[in-house]
């Protein structure tokens, strides 16, 4: 923020003291649930901000699936090219300050608060001057935008919250758009097919962009590059463009050959599991040839990078013996391309799941996916109001998976001792020599409630 903004703030506001505070202030704001499509309290919120979003360049993610590993992935790529980056990821995994990270790391509690009491200010203004007040995620879209001007930062890695074309975090022109899988998600906010979400993700891309798009559905694809044409953006297609050569599931992830933009990086070891995250990987490595030039990168480079990159809640092991796997899939399509991760990289008999999944989610088609792979089901919920009950998640489940498959333990904690108890007996399911296995899944929130706890016990 620049410095006459600052010194117009109210004399008599009252800056957060604790991260608390913070919380309970942003909370008390619009949920992130609750949308009214347009970007003008946005808009009037970051030009009394002096337009902090202007002052670096953006590479912008959009896409149903894979927007956190992605933009963890081109932030790991853009910092070895040793320039600063900011980061703004949606939803949290267990703590908000999360959704704003300075060069690879969140921001602490401390400069969480001082992000909030920059702009706390101003947020008042915009509500006395708007017909709705700033949202939850407004807020903390022009809080991330803020500490990206302040740090400063060269380039901000930033996704969408929901959608594109009216997402707050839309008040950027992103040198790089990039699109991932579109699928149906969101359906009551954003569309009931594919192609109607992907005119709103397609909002992203601007005039005289680069377009980096996944592979998607023929008539999603022919929606994207209509887009492009019309604003005047370049366009680099997963597939045509760039894209994996290869891929052999490896000790603690997978080896890659990748065809990028500018050249093909070989023997690229990545610490992830699933072709969905080598398919990521290709996306990402393609936003930053998009994004640094005409030149190949190092391949050393690369190499070292993508070597680096984690990505908490993906198909990652939290615990062993029994091991405990949590993944965030929320979705069919999240779902499918986790179940298709677990045959491809594991050897689990028996795998126990533990779901907890939304209200306003598709909870018949995540279970479908995952049913061929779980020998046994439990089902709980997780600590919000939006959360499913675990009754109710079991009655579909039962449809699904049979009576006898199917366990209610509405207590996350409770149910996640469970299945290892049952992952651990895996005689009873007439596997003696199984290697057996915990899965967490259903939901972001269910699985950072669940990564906090485990981790809690683990340090105890």
């Amino acid at each position: 923020m620049s410095e006459h903004t600052k010194s117009e703030q109210s004399p008599d506001a009252r800056p957060a003291e604790t991260y608390a505070e913070v919380e309970d202030a942003l909370l008390s704001r619009w949920p992130e649930t609750k949308l009214e499509p347009s970007l003008d309290r946005i808009e009037a919120f970051t030009e009394l901000l002096g337009d902090p979003q202007r002052s670096f360049r953006t590479i912008h993610l959009t896409g149903t699936n894979g927007k956190t590993s992605t933009s963890r992935m081109i932030e790991t790529l853009v910092r070895a090219l040793d320039l600063r980056t900011g980061r703004f990821t949606s939803p949290h995994l267990e703590k908000m300050s999360e959704r704003i990270s300075i060069d690879g790391e969140p921001l602490t509690d401390e400069a969480f608060v001082r992000a909030f009491n920059d702009v706390a200010p101003y947020t008042h203004l915009v509500d006395a001057d708007q017909a709705h007040p700033l949202s939850f995620f407004e807020t903390i879209v022009g809080m991330a935008y803020a500490a990206f001007a302040d740090a400063p930062v060269d380039v901000a890695v930033v996704e969408v919250g929901m959608g594109g074309a009216w997402d707050a975090t839309n008040v950027v022109d992103a040198d790089v758009a990039v699109v991932l899988p579109i699928s149906v998600d969101h359906a009551q906010y954003l569309g009931d097919s594919p192609t109607a979400i992907a005119h709103e993700k397609a909002g992203i891309i601007k005039p005289g962009s680069i377009a980096v798009l996944a592979q998607q559905e023929a008539d999603v694809a022919a929606l994207l590059i209509e887009r492009a044409a019309e604003v005047g953006a370049t366009v680099a297609r997963e597939g045509m463009e760039f894209g994996v050569v290869s891929r052999v599931p490896a000790v603690g992830g997978q080896m890659l050959s990748l065809q990028g933009l500018r050249g093909q990086y070989d023997d690229v070891f990545l610490p992830l599991y699933g072709a969905h995250q080598a398919q990521n990987a290709a996306v990402a490595l393609a936003a930053v040839e998009a994004f640094a030039g005409d030149e190949p990168l190092d391949a050393d480079l690369v190499r070292a990078a993508f070597a680096q990159v984690t990505s908490p809640g993906r198909l990652e092991i939290i615990r062993r013996s029994p091991t405990i796997v949590l993944d965030a899939a929320h979705n069919p399509h999240g779902a499918a391309a986790t179940a298709a991760a677990i045959e491809d990289s594991f050897t689990f008999s028996p795998l126990i799941g533990v779901m907890g999944v939304m209200g306003d989610k598709d909870a018949n088609g995540v279970l479908e996916a995952f049913e061929p792979h779980l020998e046994h089901l439990i089902c709980t919920q997780n600590s919000t109001q939006r959360s499913m009950s675990a009754d109710a998640l079991a009655a579909v489940a039962i449809e699904i998976y049979g009576e006898d498959r199917v366990t209610v333990v509405r207590d996350l904690a409770d149910a996640i001792d469970r299945a290892a108890t049952l992952a651990e007996a895996g005689e009873a399911f007439g596997d003696p020599l199984g290697s057996g296995a915990v899965l967490v899944t259903g939901s972001v929130v269910t699985v950072g409630e669940a990564r906090a706890m485990l981790l809690r016990r683990g340090q105890s």
